[in-house]
């Protein structure tokens, strides 16, 4: 069944809409990753203007972050605390992205920098995660697998303005939680994406939060970050197609509610 989508100006088969929808919430339930580094190529690829695909995506990830940080803060599987200074870091950052969206979009580079920045950042993350794997696999055939640190200190931890997390049982600076949560915003608003398949590694690693809190935390702090980002999105840059966000975000918010079971 085809629907007119007024902002994107084409028709589009709400079904496969529906479908990817449903398909992205599952991950995103499941791995606590937005989704959007899917999503925003999938619609490109459907044939969504690049600066449209980046909005309406970042409005449809708004809704399942939602449910599924209800579901996970049934289990008590949310860090507040860490989730609020990320989102204050994401917010700034969501904020200064859709400022440099605007000036991009006036210059006409906007598409070329949207596609670059999903070359160069799924590429990189990758190739990082290809030599982890071989790594691996290398010290498995040697019988070299320890259980180590999952992150090591360096010079970021000697950062000031410490604060304890209770709850992730971490002393660390507010500092280091609020740049990543700036990263992240600037990428949200640029790239329509919610950021987890950043921010869930450099919280595990970099912050060295206990995985079971990491995914709950990631998509509360998505909520506000994608809210803001939307908000400036079709306010400032008509980019917003309400259509295809409401196809795409009753599709995963289904998704996310099975996935978090998993």
């Amino acid at each position: 069944m085809y629907i007119y989508l007024p902002i994107a100006e084409q028709p589009i088969n709400s079904l496969i809409i529906l479908g990817i929808g449903s398909l992205i919430g599952f991950i995103m339930g499941m791995v606590g990753i937005g989704g959007g580094f899917l999503l925003t190529p999938l619609m490109i690829f459907f044939g969504i203007p690049s600066p449209v695909a980046v909005a309406s995506v970042a409005n449809q990830i708004v809704a399942p972050s939602v449910s599924g940080v209800l579901s996970h803060w049934k289990d008590g599987n949310v860090d507040f605390k860490m989730g609020i200074i990320l989102l204050i870091g994401g917010v700034i950052g969501s904020s200064i992205g859709v400022l440099l969206f605007n000036i991009l979009n006036n210059l006409g580079h906007l598409d070329l920098v949207i596609k670059l920045s999903y070359i160069l950042f799924l590429t990189t993350i990758g190739l990082l995660m290809l030599y982890e794997s071989l790594n691996l696999m290398v010290k498995v055939r040697r019988g070299r697998i320890t259980r180590g640190k999952l992150h090591q200190h360096n010079w970021l931890h000697g950062l000031p303005f410490k604060t304890r997390f209770r709850k992730s049982k971490l002393y660390i600076s507010i500092l280091l939680p609020l740049l990543i949560g700036l990263i992240v915003g600037i990428l949200a608003a640029i790239m329509g994406v919610g950021g987890g398949f950043l921010i869930i590694p450099a919280m595990i690693y970099l912050l060295g939060m206990p995985t079971s809190l990491v995914i709950g935390t990631s998509l509360f702090q998505i909520i506000f970050v994608a809210s803001n980002t939307t908000i400036l999105q079709a306010s400032q840059n008509q980019t917003v197609d309400i259509i295809l966000a409401l196809l795409l975000l009753i599709g995963s918010v289904i998704g996310v509610q099975i996935g978090s079971k998993f």
